[in-house]
């Protein structure tokens, strides 16, 4: 079974960087704030879900990839 997570750049500061997440595109209503400076991120919401690791990790790898923080991706696996 696949599981899917969609991200999208809400808006960004000098230290932190928001992002909404879901399981599908038209369902990102969840929200995660990552620091910018140690790279570590927390649900908005508190719930710490695998819906929320997964985007996490995926963003961090992207920035990782790309040297700057990803728009919007998504994650299968």
């Amino acid at each position: 079974m696949a599981s899917l997570v969609y991200f999208k750049k809400l808006s960004e500061q000098r230290d932190a960087i928001r992002y909404s997440f879901g399981e599908a595109p038209a369902e990102m209503s969840r929200t995660l704030t990552m620091a910018i400076a140690a790279r570590t991120s927390k649900p908005d919401d508190g719930d710490l879900d695998y819906t929320f690791l997964k985007a996490s990790r995926k963003i961090n790898s992207l920035f990782e990839e790309r040297n700057e923080w990803p728009e919007r991706g998504m994650s299968a696996s």
